[in-house]
């Protein structure tokens, strides 16, 4: 039984990596980090700072990857793979783009390289052995419970969430993190995803305005979808309330927000709040690869093509 961490790089899965470096968890065998090239530099930074702890425990990191999924989704030569934008319809109706950028750039290459580990035949990696199965450590914290699914089961693969056996919570994870010296700790997602809040774009926008300005440009170019295939017949959009991103109203500050400013004394109430305000703090599903429900279910028949 080979046992890999998923590591995303955010909170839970950098949690569970230094447990395992402290020997609270047993030490796996690998960590796969799947890479779809647009990750934020806070990202990568910290990324190469777990590479260095990992590799001291003896744990090596591998980083896959499909592609740039920025410049892949606008490059009309290349397969499109639909990302969730926001829709907005000609008859005003509103609709979401469906979700195949994380089944294409983060779920199939670590399945690869988990099949390659386990021993399946070169090049293209497709058939496990009989008899070999790997164990999948995933983040998921008990305020995610929900998102445990066995939608993407695969035979060679037996999922398990150390953080829910230990009972730990992401508020939880970032309190261990912080005794420990890991306080810069970011969320891991594209630049540019759907999911972010109004919090996440005002941070980007005033403190890394070249990925503001990459993430801009990238909303005026996939106004009428991807780059290949039929063009929407309304228009797509990062931000929800569907108008381009550099006009979109995103300094809205929710009292939330405000209560996270000020004191410790204060955690309550903002963890009450926090997830209510989907505008403000985006999607509570986020880009998990391995939590692919977000948002709410549409079921108006008249979407754009394409959306779902």
């Amino acid at each position: 039984m080979l046992v890999v961490l998923s590591l995303g790089a955010g909170v839970q899965s950098t949690t569970l990596a230094l447990l395992a470096c402290e020997g609270v968890l047993p030490r796996p065998d690998a960590a796969i980090f799947a890479d779809t090239g647009w990750e934020p530099r806070a990202v990568y930074a910290h990324l190469e700072q777990l590479e260095g702890v990992l590799a001291g425990a003896g744990v090596p990191l591998y980083r896959v990857s499909k592609g740039d999924l920025r410049r892949n989704a606008i490059d009309p030569a290349h397969r499109y793979a639909s990302i969730p934008y926001f829709v907005r319809n000609p008859d005003g109706s509103h609709g979401m783009g469906r979700r195949q950028c994380t089944a294409e750039y983060k779920l199939a290459p670590i399945n690869r390289k988990v099949r390659e580990l386990l021993g399946a035949t070169p090049p293209q990696f497709r058939r496990v052995p009989a008899g070999r199965m790997a164990q999948q450590w995933i983040g998921f914290s008990t305020d995610e419970v929900h998102r445990v699914s066995d939608k993407h089961r695969v035979s060679y693969l037996q999922p398990r969430y150390p953080l829910l056996e230990l009972g730990m919570s992401r508020k939880d994870c970032h309190r261990w993190l912080r005794t420990r010296g890991w306080t810069t700790v970011v969320k891991s997602a594209c630049i540019g995803c759907p999911y972010h809040g109004n919090r996440q774009w005002r941070h980007m926008r005033d403190h890394q305005p070249d990925e503001w300005a990459d993430a801009v440009a990238f909303d005026h170019a996939i106004r009428k979808g991807g780059a290949r295939g039929l063009p929407l017949n309304g228009q797509a959009f990062l931000h929800r309330s569907r108008v381009p991103l550099d006009i979109a109203p995103i300094d809205h500050i929710t009292r939330t927000e405000w209560a996270q400013r000020q004191t410790n004394l204060l955690d309550h109430l903002a963890d009450l709040n926090a997830g209510l305000d989907i505008d403000e703090h985006g999607d509570p599903d986020g880009c998990s690869p391995y939590g692919c429900r977000s948002g709410h279910p549409t079921t108006n028949p008249n979407l754009s093509e394409g959306a779902a």
